[in-house]
Order: structure tokens, then sequence, then C-alpha cells
């Protein structure tokens, strides 16, 4: 007689191998619908997918790429639904910043590490290739590449300026550049070289009494308005970025007597307006740093929906006194605008609710009224 031993049947195998499978098979499956999502390029029947993705899912994902060059360009979509800035386009040429400014959300980003690394520029200018000669990308539309959202755009000209002129051999999509670089740099000299058209130049400025706090290693403010003045007299598109306004004893007259000076200047083609803001990680890393944390003691308690902020009616407040000051001096309304701003902040200040419009976007990209 046989004796039959339960347990030996390899069909049945013990619960937590099939658990650790099922586990094994679901990591996988995840994994593979992210490399989906970053590399296929959809069909408008999306039959490459099915089977891949849910219905639900394929809705929600464009008919575009949304990054190139293994993400040296990728679409930034994180932006918090109260939030009224939109999706747009970063050029990931370089991370770091050498300036190290004390609030900078930078040492969020890149953990602590505010050392410029740069992608190589083969790389980088392969992907503009890409881009350029795709016909469908950004649905056809023209963008503005954001080069500083990750590093100061000019922390290295001799890399920059050929990301510049890559942008000259077409004329339907724009280079954004964001600096604390000053009328002494590198930067100036090579873009007074030539005009070039597809260029955006920006550039953020404070008082200097909040520079000498929390920018101490940035050209001065005075230097950064010559280079911004020089480079709209030579024809470029340049704009300012008064962010983050931090009120300091004597806020009101300090930024009075800077908007005098830049308005004296020049007038820049936009002027985006910002306070402060600490998310967790910027905090965390500041304070791993030993920075000098007083920019912190601004915050309300609690976070919106970009980190800590001021309390609301402080930022309305300074907001009401920068559109008044700009527009007593002849600045034109609506060339101003609100970096990172919740819905209610622009409905507060009766001004359109915009996506997409800001000092980085401009007309580009189209945007999107919220009736009030």
């Amino acid at each position: 007689m046989t004796t039959e031993l339960v347990g030996t049947d390899k069909t049945q195998e013990p619960p937590e191998r099939v658990k650790a499978r099922e586990a094994a098979r679901k990591a996988w499956k995840t994994i593979h619908e992210k490399r989906v999502r970053e590399r296929i390029f959809l069909t408008p029947s999306l039959d490459l997918l099915d089977g891949i993705l849910q219905v639900s899912e394929k809705t929600a994902i464009s008919t575009l790429r949304t990054s190139y060059g293994k993400n040296v360009i990728c679409q930034f979509d994180k932006t918090p639904a109260n939030i009224c800035c939109g999706r747009f386009w970063e050029l990931r040429w370089g991370f770091g910043c050498p300036f190290d400014c004390n609030y900078c959300y930078l040492r969020g980003t890149s953990r602590g590490n505010m050392r410029p690394r740069y992608i190589p520029i083969e790389l980088v200018l392969k992907a503009l290739d890409d881009v350029f000669s795709e016909e469908s990308f950004n649905d056809g539309k023209p963008a503005l590449f954001n080069s500083g959202e990750l590093s100061d755009s000019w922390m290295n000209p001799r890399i920059m300026i050929q990301i510049v002129d890559k942008f000259e051999e077409q004329n339907k999509h724009r280079l954004f550049t964001l600096t604390k670089f000053g009328s002494k740099s590198e930067m100036l000299q090579l873009l007074l070289t030539k005009k070039r058209n597809q260029t955006v130049t920006a550039f953020s400025v404070n008082p200097p009494a909040v520079a000498r706090l929390y920018e101490r290693a940035a050209h001065p403010p005075s230097e950064r308005i010559e280079a911004a003045k020089c480079l709209a007299n030579a024809g470029y598109d340049t704009r300012l970025r008064i962010d983050p306004i931090f009120p300091i004893e004597g806020w009101k007259r300090h930024y009075s007597e800077l908007i005098a000076t830049i308005l004296t200047a020049f007038k820049p083609n936009r002027i985006i307006l910002g306070t402060p803001r600490g998310l967790w990680k910027t905090i965390v890393f500041a304070q791993k740093a030993g920075v000098d944390m007083s920019w912190t003691k601004y915050f309300a308690e609690g976070e919106t929906g970009w980190g800590k902020k001021l309390p609301f009616h402080t930022r309305l407040g300074i907001y009401r006194f920068m559109y008044n000051e700009l527009e007593a001096r002849g600045f034109p309304k609506e060339k101003i605008t609100m970096c990172k701003e919740e819905t209610r902040m622009w409905q507060d200040m009766d001004l359109p609710v915009r996506q997409l419009t800001c000092n980085c976007y401009g007309d580009f990209g189209g945007h999107r009224d919220i009736p009030r």
C-alpha cells in the first residue's frame, strides 16, 4: 500500500512563496508601466498599450512623450491643484548652484549637494535635436524651456552658450535662463557678442539688505540689474524676478527703493513676484548645512500646497504693496505676476487666474482662466 504524504504536491506551494511571487509580479508590472510612460510614443488608438495599462491610466497619459534624452528634457507636472502654476518643460543640463543661498529649494532637490554638476553637453544637444525635429512635441505649439529650475542657468557660461546657440538653429521654441550672475560675469560678455532671438534672459534680484542676509555669495543686486539693463538694451527679452520677498524690518522702504532702481535703469519685459517658500526637504538640508535659518521665522504654522509660506494676510499685503509701487511708477499691471501662489490669492488680488502664465512661460503653452 502506498502512503500519500501531505504537502509533497509541487502544485500546492506554501502561502508565503505565493505571496512573494505575486509581490514580485506587481513590482515588475509597476516598473514596466513606468518605463512605458517615459519612453513610448503613443498612437492615437493606444493599441500598443492594450493589456498593459488600465483604461483610466490610458486616458490620463498624454499622447505625447514627456521626456527626451533620458530625462535631459522633462515635463514638470507636480504642481498642487490649488497653486496657479502649470506644467512646464525643464532643460536638465546641470544641477546645483555655486551661490548657495540660505533659502534655496535646490538644497532639498539635491539633498544637500549644491556643488555644480553637468550633463555631458553632447547629450543635451542631442536631446534638443530630438525635440526640435519632433513636429508633435508640445502639441505642436511653441515651448519655453526652463534651464534655471535645477541650477543657476549661467553657472558654466561655456556650456550654456552652446545651448543658447543651439536654440538659434530653429525659430519655434525658446530658452529661458535665470541667474544671479551680474555685469562682471562671462555670461554677459558671451551674450553681447551677438543678439540671440530665441533666448529669454531673467535675473533674480532682492534689495541689498536682503542679499546681505541670505544671498551672500551671489553677485550684488546692482550688478544683476546692470547686466539685465545691458541685455535689454541689446534687444533681449529680459525679465526680473523679485522673489522671495522677505518682510524684514523696513521692508517697504527696501523694496520701494529696489523698484525705483530697476525702473530707472530699464523696463523689464515682465516682473514676477514671490514670497518665501519652505519645502520640508529645503529646511532639513539648510539646517544640516549650518546656514542662517532666520529666513524661516516668517512662516506660518502648517503648509500650503507648496510647503510653508508666510501667513496669507501677510502675503496679500506684500503683493498689494508691490503691485501699487510698480503701477505708480508706470509699470503695466498685466506684466506683473506671482510665483507659486494659491488660486485664492489671485482672486483676492482681483486678478484673472491664469494657469501656465508666469515669468517662465509668458504666452507659451496658453492659459486657463478660473471663474471667480
